[in-house]
């Protein structure tokens, strides 16, 4: 299951990391408002709809942030952006720790957004580009991989901070432990060099202005892989996020679990995640991309509907959290190879990062749904219905769009 790797080069090894760490860093910092959701409840009296507020301007910012960052990454370079944009999902993620209501964490938490969004623009065409055509879809699915690793360290810091903290310290020092990857721009800059890829295509793009860059993704010849695209990024994002930003709140209100006991059934949904990136990369490769979305989403459906619908507890509940990760994410691990397949180099940041972050906006939506119906039909149900309406899209998709594994990247328009 590794050999991939050990035929890569150093330069690509170095890349690889280099991505798998950004995603992680950004994992972290985006998951930590997940667990504090129910202590800023207490101390603020911030409702559900609030809380899904903030995760949607998060995710409507990052689908801006995204856009932008794949016509400066098409434009700029890949490298570039990936360390200013690593910059500036750190730097507010710090800010986070210093507010005071629930206006002014809606301000940190989306000007944050643009630099999360902006990350996988950069990171996931990066290694898209320098990794093999034969592992692609693993290279690109492990560095996906990244996430749950990183919402597995919040979680860690988390119990943590909660642990030897009064609740009215531990969050903010759980904000200010988000500063941290910042650190990791200065290594980047030594160790891993541009995409040669875009190093190639720099003499078009330069003579390229920015609107002529955008008008290129949308035309007859790209629109079906740009529709399609952002389509299916929109359900798999959709599903994705509403289970992330809800899942700790629905184990505390809904199953009256104390927070180490929500640690223990998020680390199980976490490991999962996990799993399932990297299950779904190697089958990404094998199978192809289009069985892969459809088979992750189909199980995905199944899971969440008994998650969340059906009287489970204990060892049962567990698995099903185990299970429900590896699904939600399996979707997830195989868009970034395919995304790289889909546009020729002149255009694949900007065309891959609109139809991503285009589909994250529209999923972004999902969160603050869930926390308005919520109040009426309550959290579970909220939940499951909500996450199933988005995995339908990840059908109508990748039913859609053409099967690209193995296909070699196009230099040119």
């Amino acid at each position: 299951m590794t050999t991939w790797y050990g035929r890569m080069t150093r330069v690509q090894k170095l890349t690889f990391w280099a991505c798998w760490g950004g995603w992680a860093l950004d994992g972290m910092d985006v998951q930590i408002f997940a667990f504090l959701i129910p202590t800023l409840a207490t101390l603020w009296g911030m409702t559900k709809p609030q809380a899904g507020l903030i995760s949607t301007a998060v995710l409507i910012t990052s689908a801006v942030g995204g856009i932008i960052a794949g016509v400066l990454a098409d434009r700029i370079g890949r490298m570039r952006v990936l360390q200013i944009t690593i910059l500036w999902f750190a730097t507010f993620t710090g800010l986070s720790a210093f507010t005071h209501d629930f206006h002014q964490l809606l301000i940190t938490r989306s000007l944050q957004g643009l630099g999360f969004g902006g990350e996988w623009a950069a990171g996931a065409i990066l290694i898209g580009e320098v990794a093999s055509k034969e592992s692609r879809g693993r290279a690109v699915g492990s560095v996906q991989g990244g996430w749950p690793v990183g919402y597995g360290v919040a979680a860690l810091l988390y119990f943590l901070s909660f642990t030897f903290l009064s609740q009215q310290w531990a969050w903010r020092v759980l904000f200010m432990v988000g500063v941290l990857p910042a650190l990791s721009v200065l290594w980047l800059r030594r160790n891993v060099p541009e995409s040669p890829a875009f190093v190639e295509a720099a003499s078009v793009t330069e003579k390229t202005k920015v609107t002529e860059t955008m008008a290129l993704v949308f035309p007859k010849k790209m629109f079906r892989s740009t529709a399609t695209a952002s389509l299916l990024a929109a359900g798999a994002l959709g599903g994705n996020y509403t289970i992330l930003t809800w899942l700790a709140t629905f184990l505390k209100q809904n199953h009256g679990m104390s927070v180490g006991t929500t640690t223990i059934y998020v680390a199980a949904n976490i490991f999962g995640s996990f799993c399932g990136y990297m299950g779904a990369a190697q089958l990404s490769d094998a199978l192809g991309r289009k069985k892969t979305f459809v088979l992750s989403a189909l199980c995905a459906v199944v899971t969440i509907l008994l998650y969340t619908l059906t009287s489970v507890h204990g060892p049962v509940m567990f698995l099903l959290g185990y299970l429900l990760g590896m699904f939600q994410s399996g979707i997830v691990s195989g868009m970034g190879a395919c995304f790289s397949e889909l546009f020729p180099a002149p255009i694949r940041a900007s065309a891959g990062g609109f139809s991503y972050n285009f589909g994250r906006g529209v999923g972004s939506l999902i969160p603050a749904a869930v926390g308005l119906t919520s109040a009426r039909f309550g959290l579970a149900p909220s939940i499951g219905v909500w996450a199933v309406g988005s995995y339908a899209f990840v059908f109508i998709g990748a039913l859609l769009m053409p099967e690209t594994r193995n296909k070699e990247l196009e230099s040119s328009l």
